[in-house]
């Protein structure tokens, strides 16, 4: 019995491993798409296209629910593949819903008119594509009134994590938040709008200092799952565990076993 969890590269793994902890009887397929990452840089309609590939992928694999466990594909591709592209005896789900409840406190089937919250001034960070989609600000809108959301676009973060170049990806991150300070001196939370990024949160954390709370997916889509879960058991499909890539299965083995401490081995897609 299987779930799938999507992502352009190896980001996903901090979702998976969350999920895994939070649901230690269910099976996970877990697919990379390596040869074409990262999405945070493509346009829309490649990361759409790439998008539906990669979940069809999955429902081949036998599983009947798919969890998209990259920002970019949630924010450029999820609504359009909802209006016209899903079977609908499946269903995809993206990673801002559990976000956007942690953050505005009200549950996603919430449907009372936008409210005011406690965080008034947030910073986003995310790929440029998921920046450029404003997704983030129109789903948060349906649900809070009064909070100001400064973008920063981390252009260079993935693609270092993913060549396992943390010295780089730090000087990155530390430099990319000092670009949002200038423009929003005193945010009151941050979000980690990518799942490569709880990689670095310590680093996020120490440049944006103590005061800020920071929000970061993998627990928090552990959690929204495991109630999705319980609500439709009926969307827990077919399949064993797999690690599945459309890139260098051998080097991205090497990867995620760096990435997670512990032995990974992917399979060609």
């Amino acid at each position: 019995m299987a779930v799938g969890i999507f992502d352009s590269g190896l980001g996903g793994l901090t979702v998976l491993e969350a999920v895994q902890k939070r649901l230690p009887d269910v099976e996970f397929v877990y697919l990379a798409d390596s040869a074409n990452a990262p999405y945070g840089v493509r346009t829309a309609d490649d990361i759409y296209h790439l998008t539906c590939a990669a979940v069809q992928r999955l429902f081949d694999a036998g599983c009947d629910l798919v969890i998209l466990a990259c920002n970019t594909a949630s924010a450029a591709a999820l609504r359009r593949m909802q209006e016209g592209w899903i079977p609908t005896d499946k269903r995809v789900l993206g990673v801002f819903v559990p976000l956007i409840e942690a953050l505005t406190e009200r549950d996603w089937g919430d449907n009372s008119p936008p409210r005011e919250v406690d965080v008034k001034h947030v910073a986003l960070f995310a790929t440029p594509a998921t920046v450029s989609s404003r997704a983030f600000q129109r789903e948060l809108a349906f649900r809070a009134i009064g909070v100001d959301v400064e973008a920063q676009a981390c252009g260079g973060v993935v693609d270092a994590i993913e060549d396992g170049d943390m010295i780089l990806a730090e000087a990155l991150v530390r430099s990319h938040v000092d670009a949002l300070k200038r423009k929003m001196p005193e945010p009151h939370a941050g979000i980690l709008g990518c799942t490569h990024y709880p990689l670095m949160a310590e680093t996020f954390q120490e440049a944006l200092g103590p005061d800020v709370t920071l929000y970061s997916q993998a627990n928090l889509v552990g959690d929204s799952l495991a109630d999705y879960l319980e609500r439709h058991p009926d969307k827990i499909g077919a399949g064993t565990s797999a690690y599945l890539t459309t890139g260098d299965p051998k080097r991205v083995s090497d990867r995620a076993t760096q990435f997670l401490r512990r032995q990974i081995i992917f399979e060609s897609a």
